[in-house]
C-alpha cells in the first residue's frame, strides 16, 4: 500500500511492473499511488534507505502506480520501502502505442531530468 509523507512526497514498497519501460532499456521501480491528483511525467529523488537518487517519475492514475528509472542505478528493489519526492513537472501524461515513440519520450524525459540536477 501506498502513502503520501506530504504534498509531494510518497512512499511505499517497490511492487512489480508491467515491464514496458525495462524492455526498452529503463529499468523501473513501482509503488502504488492513492492520490488521484498527480499524473504525469516528473524530476524527482528517491530515498531508498540512507541514499537518495535522482529520477524520472511517472505518475499513471489508472494504473494507480507512482513509477520511478533512477538516473545510474540498477540493483533489485523489490520489496524495499522507497520515497518519491516530485520535484518539478515535465509533462503531462501521452498515451504511446508505438515503442519507439515511447523510447524516445523517455530518453528525452531521461534528458530533461540529468539537465534539471546539473543545474
Amino acid at each position: 500500500m501506498g502513502y503520501e509523507i506530504d504534498m509531494n512526497t510518497y512512499g511505499g514498497i517497490v511492487q512489480k511492473g508491467t515491464k514496458r519501460a525495462a524492455d526498452l532499456g529503463y529499468r523501473t521501480i513501482n509503488i502504488p499511488l492513492n492520490d488521484r491528483t498527480v499524473s504525469g511525467i516528473y524530476v524527482a529523488k528517491v530515498k531508498v534507505g540512507d541514499e537518495e537518487y535522482e529520477a524520472a517519475a511517472y505518475a499513471d492514475r489508472k494504473r494507480k502506480v507512482l513509477e520511478a528509472h533512477l538516473l545510474d542505478f540498477s540493483a533489485d528493489l523489490y520489496g524495499w520501502n522507497v520515497t518519491i519526492e516530485l520535484l518539478k513537472k515535465i509533462r503531462g501524461h501521452k498515451k504511446f502505442t508505438d515503442g519507439g515513440d515511447l523510447r524516445r519520450a523517455i530518453t528525452d524525459d531521461v534528458a530533461a531530468v540529468r539537465a534539471y540536477f546539473r543545474k
